[in-house]
C-alpha cells in the first residue's frame, strides 16, 4: 500500500534549508491536568489520532527537488518529558517522527518541528488528543464542535491544504532590510534551554493593555522594546543604536477564513527607533499597535504571502536540487530571515477549550524554542483566567526576563515567576 505523502507547505519550505546541527525550528504546547497521567491511555490516546491527524504522523524526507513528509512507518511512543523543554530534534529522529508526545507528572505535552504546523495548528491537534485522554480515561463525552474534531470522519481536505498557495496576491509586497537590534549573551555549552515562565491574571494584564487602549499583544510588545531599548542604551551610545523591533506572528487563518492544520502564519516587525529620541511607554504602546493594525489585513498580508510563494515558481529554482535549494534559501534567511526582529512575541491568546473537559485541566502553556540567530523567544497563552508568558533563553544572562517582567510589575500587573533553572 502507498503511503501518503505531503509537500511541505510554503512557509516549512525554509526549514530544513537553514537547519544546523545544533539546532531545529520546534514549538510545544501542553497541558496540565487536575490528576496524573496515565501514560498506557495516553498511548491508546495518541493512536486514535493518526487516522484524523494524519499530517502530524509523517516524517521528513529529502528528494532530489524538494523536502517533503511522508507517513511514517513508525509509532509516535509516548515518553516522559526527562529534560528541558524542546531538546534538540536530530535529522535522525526527524527521518522517523517529527513530533514528539511527552508527559511528566499531571502534564502532556507535544513538540512539533515547524515543518509539520504552527502554534494554532498543534494546539487544535493537542486539545483533540486531551480529549480522547478524557474520553478513555474517565468516560467523558467531550463536544465534538470548534476545536475539537470526530475522531471517526476522515480529515477534511481544507485541514490539510496549503493556504499560502490560495491566497496569495499578484504582487508581492517589497520585505523591509533594515536590521534591528540584536540581543547576545553566552551560549549554554551543552544546548540547555532555560525557561522562565511568568503567571498573571488574565484579567488585570486586559485592564493594563485597555488603560493605554491597546491589544494585549501590543502591551506586551511594547514592554519587550521598552526591555530591549535599555539594554542597548546601557551599551551603546545614542547615535550607534540600531532600531529594536519586536516580531509578532499573525495568525492568517482569521483574515482569510481558512481551517488549515499546517503552517498559516506570517510575521510582523513592530517597534521603533530609539534615534528618534526617547519614547514614553504611552507612545510606545500606540506606535505599535497602530503598526499592526496598519499591516495585520487581508491585502497586505496577501502581498506578503506573495513574496514567500512566487520563489518557488521560478522555473531554474523549482529545477534546482535540494542541496542547491539549500544554499540559496539559507543565504536568503541570512540575509532576511531573522535580521528585521529582535526577539518574537507570539501569543495564542485563550484556547475555547469546551466546558466538560476544561474542569479536568489546571492551565495551558505555548514555547517557542529560541530562533537560529534569536537568543531569546517568548510565547504567551491563556487559560483558566491565568496567562502563561513562557521566555525562553540558550543563553545564561538572564537581564532580558529581569527588565520585562519588572516592568510588568511597574505597571500594576503583579507576576508569579517559575524557572527550570536551579543555578
Amino acid at each position: 500500500m502507498q503511503k501518503k505523502w505531503y509537500r511541505l507547505d510554503t512557509a516549512a519550505l525554509i526549514f530544513p534549508a537553514i537547519a544546523r546541527r545544533d539546532w531545529s525550528n520546534a514549538f510545544r504546547v501542553s497541558a496540565t491536568l487536575t490528576d496524573p497521567i496515565d501514560p498506557d491511555v495516553l498511548q491508546q490516546a495518541a493512536d486514535d489520532m493518526r487516522a484524523r491527524f494524519p499530517s502530524f504522523f509523517v516524517t521528513l524526507k529529502k528528494g532530489f527537488f524538494w523536502y517533503y513528509l511522508e507517513e511514517s512507518d513508525h509509532p509516535v511512543t509516548v515518553q516522559s518529558d526527562y529534560a528541558y523543554p524542546l531538546t534538540f530534534m536530530s535529522s535522525r529522529e526527524l527521518r522517523k517522527n517529527c513530533m514528539r508526545i511527552l508527559y511528566y507528572k499531571n502534564r502532556i505535552a507535544v513538540e512539533c518541528y515547524h515543518a509539520l504546523s504552527d502554534g494554532r495548528g498543534g494546539s487544535v491537534f493537542l486539545c483533540n488528543l486531551v480529549a480522547r485522554y478524557l474520553e478513555l480515561k474517565y468516560g467523558v463525552s467531550v463536544p465534538k464542535d470548534g476545536l475539537i474534531r470526530s475522531l471517526s470522519e476522515p480529515p477534511a481536505e481544507d485541514e490539510l491544504e496549503d493556504s499560502f498557495l490560495k491566497n496569495a496576491a499578484e504582487i508581492a509586497s517589497v520585505r523591509e532590510k533594515e536590521r534591528s537590534y540584536r540581543l547576545f549573551g553566552t551560549r549554554e555549552p551543552t544546548g540547555f534551554k532555560t525557561l522562565t515562565t511568568g503567571v498573571v491574571d488574565t484579567k488585570t494584564l486586559l485592564d493594563a493593555a485597555h488603560r493605554y487602549r491597546v491589544t494585549v499583544t501590543a502591551f506586551l510588545s511594547a514592554v519587550m522594546a521598552e526591555s530591549i531599548m535599555g539594554m542597548q542604551n546601557d551599551r551603546l551610545p545614542r547615535k550607534r543604536q540600531r532600531t529594536v523591533k519586536v516580531t509578532v506572528p499573525v495568525d492568517l487563518r482569521r483574515l482569510f477564513n481558512s481551517r488549515t492544520l499546517r503552517n498559516f502564519s506570517l510575521v510582523l516587525n513592530v517597534g521603533a527607533d530609539p534615534r528618534n529620541g526617547d519614547y514614553t511607554f504611552e507612545e510606545l504602546c500606540g506606535t505599535i499597535y497602530h503598526q499592526i493594525c496598519a499591516f495585520a489585513t487581508p491585502r497586505y498580508m496577501a502581498g506578503m504571502i506573495a513574496a514567500n510563494v512566487q520563489p518557488q515558481q521560478i522555473t531554474v529554482l523549482r529545477l534546482a536540487p535540494v542541496f542547491l535549494k539549500n544554499i540559496v534559501m539559507d543565504g536568503v534567511y541570512r540575509r532576511s530571515g531573522e535580521g528585521g526582529g529582535s526577539v518574537n512575541i507570539s501569543n495564542l491568546a485563550m484556547l475555547p477549550v469546551p466546558e466538560n473537559m476544561a474542569v479536568y485541566m489546571e492551565r495551558m502553556e505555548f514555547i517557542i524554542g529560541p530562533q537560529r540567530s534569536y537568543p531569546n523567544n517568548c510565547s504567551v497563552l491563556s487559560f483558566g483566567g491565568r496567562t502563561y508568558i513562557n521566555m525562553i533563553r540558550n543563553i545564561r544572562e538572564s537581564e532580558l526576563e529581569r527588565r520585562f517582567f519588572s516592568r510588568l510589575i511597574e505597571l500594576g500587573v503583579p507576576v508569579e515567576i517559575e524557572c527550570n533553572r536551579r543555578s
